[in-house]
């Protein structure tokens, strides 16, 4: 399958090298030509220090490369989500799988980053959202991981898990995609306030406190905002809050 992955950051190079080891056609985006044009030559990203890039993943500054592509990946920060997206609408075919990585919602309008996404993309593409507990040098490292690929359409989810899943990292689906993208983005809240408590010298009674109450209230706000509350004991809630506290 080809496969652009937009973002260079540490957690889109690391899931291009989860692609890469799959045998797809990869090619890694960044909009920087110089940062570009350094990976190609050293082979190596600053931000995963001690990861080599293999020679297989192509790396490029060129937004043509979308056009091709079967399947991409949106793995820039999440207040850049809405920009990348709109340069890439006039490129990308209509059935493409759009992948999104970044965890957050946006400031202004409140969307979970696929519906960022949709919105630029005027009825493009077919969403799935993939979150889960996953620091992005453990799973270059090839560290076994957990995540879950989460879409309304159910068949997206399944080329997803499909293109990711090998023996270091384990895919499943869901249909809960609001579910998935709220867990991944709220419980950055808790992991704040966790660490709050560690700077006040507190201890485990209370940072367990936190994360059990907070997931409570993670819970009830996803469900009002349309997800469910079992996708919240699951790796892109639990799992994900507590890889971050």
């Amino acid at each position: 399958m080809k496969i652009t992955v937009m973002g260079s950051g540490a957690w889109g190079t690391a899931l291009a090298l989860v692609l890469v080891d799959n045998g797809h056609d990869v090619t890694l985006w960044t909009y920087k030509a110089q940062q570009a044009q350094e990976m190609r030559e050293q082979r190596v990203n600053r931000r995963l220090k001690g990861v080599e890039l293999p020679p297989q993943l192509a790396i490029s500054d060129d937004l043509s490369t979308v056009a091709q592509s079967e399947m991409i990946v949106m793995a820039t920060p999440s207040f850049a989500v809405r920009d990348t997206a709109k340069m890439i609408a006039p490129l990308v075919k209509d059935d493409v799988v759009i992948v999104t990585v970044s965890k957050g919602v946006e400031r202004d309008s409140a969307l979970s980053m696929s519906q960022v996404a949709e919105h630029e993309l005027g009825g493009k593409g077919r969403f799935v959202a993939l979150s889960g507990p996953s620091h992005a040098e453990e799973v270059a490292l090839r560290v076994p991981t957990g995540c879950v690929a989460a879409s309304d359409d159910q068949g997206a989810a399944m080329i997803t898990q499909d293109a990711f899943m090998n023996h270091n990292f384990r895919v499943y689906t869901s249909e809960d995609i609001i579910g998935v993208e709220l867990g991944a983005a709220l419980k950055n809240i808790l992991a704040l306030c966790c660490g709050i408590s560690d700077g006040l010298g507190l201890g485990d009674n209370t940072k367990a406190l936190l994360m059990t109450r907070g997931m409570t209230e993670m819970a009830r706000l996803g469900m009002a905002m349309g997800g469910r509350k079992e996708t919240f004991a699951g790796l892109s809630g639990m799992g994900d809050l507590i890889v971050t506290c």
